[in-house]
């Protein structure tokens, strides 16, 4: 217990001074995030015993990398002619599916026994991990300006989801949830999170101006419900391959996709309800 929450204190630093430390800081944070998930889940994708293993590992992780990299250099940089606005759609659909058509070329050269099975993991990497994180990126740039509080608001209500759940479900909870997956989840505890996500969003909004109060009460509602499938997708896949955790980044805590596996799930739909709203 002592060392989880010594963990979970410096994991906590680490993150907001990311997060509040400038853009730089915040995409060398979630670069090592993106990096760091999408390595994991290459470890967990590929059977140890494939050869050429680790060429796939990395190829995999280099592309899952590459829509947030692109993305974000995008915005560093965006006087820059090839990276303007016009461009950006075009130079991020050509840099990413160039390497991943190399990979199929390279799976055909290798007489892999498996290769659609090893394409489907480079781009399950890419979708999973890859493209969120690089919506995140546009997320905090409204009108091209580094808005950190967007960021770091929606990680809040994503920890404070993950929290009442807990609180909830150890006071309360009795029902099941989804005990195939997740034995300790409970019925009571999801929505005791959905309900406390909801509440401290609407309270939030009345201070904080970075979202409309509707959108922030959109957000709650899209981190409390796909934050929490996103959690027992990862569980999903860890039980499919027979892991407790998917890495050891964090003593007591496991690894990247442990600590950011609701987070990355509910950020296509953050960004389309921001789109849409």
């Amino acid at each position: 217990m002592k060392q989880r929450a010594i963990s979970a204190f410096f994991f906590v630093i680490i993150v907001v001074g990311g997060i509040f430390g400038g853009y730089l800081s915040f995409l060398a944070l979630f670069g090592v995030v993106t990096a760091g998930s999408a390595w994991e889940l290459m470890k967990l994708s590929f059977d140890p015993q494939t050869d050429h293993l680790a060429f796939r590992k990395y190829a995999g992780t280099v592309l899952a990398t590459l829509p947030f990299l692109i993305t974000g250099v995008h915005f560093l940089y965006p006087g820059l002619g090839i990276l303007s606005t016009q461009h950006h759609p075009w130079l991020l659909t050509v840099l990413v599916l160039l390497p991943f058509y190399a990979l199929w070329m390279v799976e055909l050269l290798l007489a892999s026994e498996r290769p659609f099975t090893n394409i489907g993991h480079f781009l399950l990497g890419l979708v999973y991990v890859g493209i969120p994180l690089a919506l995140l990126v546009d997320i905090a740039m409204p009108n091209d300006q580094y808005a950190p509080l967007r960021v770091f608001g929606i990680l809040v209500l994503n920890w404070m989801n993950d929290t009442f759940a807990y609180l909830t479900g150890s006071m309360v909870g009795k029902t099941p949830f989804f005990p195939r997956i997740s034995p300790k989840k409970t019925w009571e505890g999801t929505l005791g999170g959905i309900v406390c996500t909801v509440l401290i969003a609407w309270g939030v909004s009345h201070y904080l101006t970075v979202y409309s109060p509707a959108q922030w009460v959109a957000i709650a509602a899209c981190v409390a419900v796909f934050g929490t499938i996103g959690d027992l997708i990862e569980s999903m896949l860890k039980r499919s391959v027979g892991v407790k955790d998917s890495g050891n980044i964090m003593p007591g805590h496991g690894g990247f996709l442990d600590r950011f596996d609701s987070f990355v799930f509910l950020l296509p739909f953050v960004w389309l309800v921001l789109r849409i709203w």
